[in-house]
């Protein structure tokens, strides 16, 4: 919707209405305050998600990479199932590895339950460079039901879309493809990372693809600087 056409926010929060039993004055000011600058946020997120799907037509995948996946060999037009947009999440679960990386499982476990959802709209696929027999082990072992898992068999996917780091590490990785006449190409990728991160914050994307975190900053103390999930407790 057109800017112009958006009522204020301070506005828009002064009609809602909402009171909870007992508050103070003072807590409503504060929260009809706050609630303005999420109608600003909301607002701010969509106008990024309207210039994000105008990019222009990002660069075509030329080289002919290869997976394993649970039902055997797949190119990377396979990935795409009848869908012309692939989304491909990198994870970290790669040859240095004894057990995979637990903020990566944290987002996959959550995401598992959505499969189903997403896979009306679009394909999707998790890639790590370890053996598909290792990823589907793991899957069993965590309970996942819907995740496609499909094991870079050369690595060559993972270090051309950033899923590499330094000493031959894995990185974390999101990037979204399509396919449209008959090309594949690069529509986004992930981009934002510890050169980009403000001080005193964790080096994390916008809008954040963890619940998690979506969750936990909605309460008093927020994100805890130094805590991280684990694979188990």
């Amino acid at each position: 919707m057109d800017k112009q056409y958006l009522a204020p926010a301070a506005e828009l929060a002064r009609k809602n209405g909402v009171r909870y039993p007992n508050e103070s004055e003072e807590y409503r000011r504060a929260r009809d305050a706050l609630l303005a600058e999420e109608i600003e946020l909301r607002r701010h997120i969509e106008r990024v998600a309207e210039q994000r799907r105008a990019l222009p037509p990002g660069g075509e995948v030329k080289k002919d990479y290869r997976f394993e996946g649970e039902q055997g060999h797949a190119s990377f037009a396979d990935l795409f199932g009848d869908k012309d947009t692939l989304v491909v999440y990198s994870y970290m679960y790669g040859p240095q590895r004894e057990r995979p990386c637990p903020m990566c499982t944290s987002l996959l476990s959550a995401w598992d339950g959505e499969v189903p959802d997403m896979l009306q709209q679009v394909g999707l696929a998790v890639v790590a460079r370890s053996p598909i027999e290792r990823l589907l082990a793991f899957k069993k072992e965590r309970g996942w039901r819907y995740l496609p898992l499909y094991s870079d068999t050369t690595g060559e996917f993972s270090r051309d879309y950033h899923a590499i780091g330094e000493d031959d590490g894995d990185d974390a990785a999101f990037n979204v493809f399509t396919r449209r006449d008959g090309a594949i190409r690069h529509f986004w990728g992930g981009e934002m990372g510890g050169v980009t991160a403000d001080p005193g914050q964790d080096p994390r994307g916008a809008p954040d693809l963890m619940p998690i975190w979506t969750v936990l900053d909605t309460t008093p103390q927020g994100r805890e600087p130094h805590w991280y999930p684990k694979l188990s407790y």
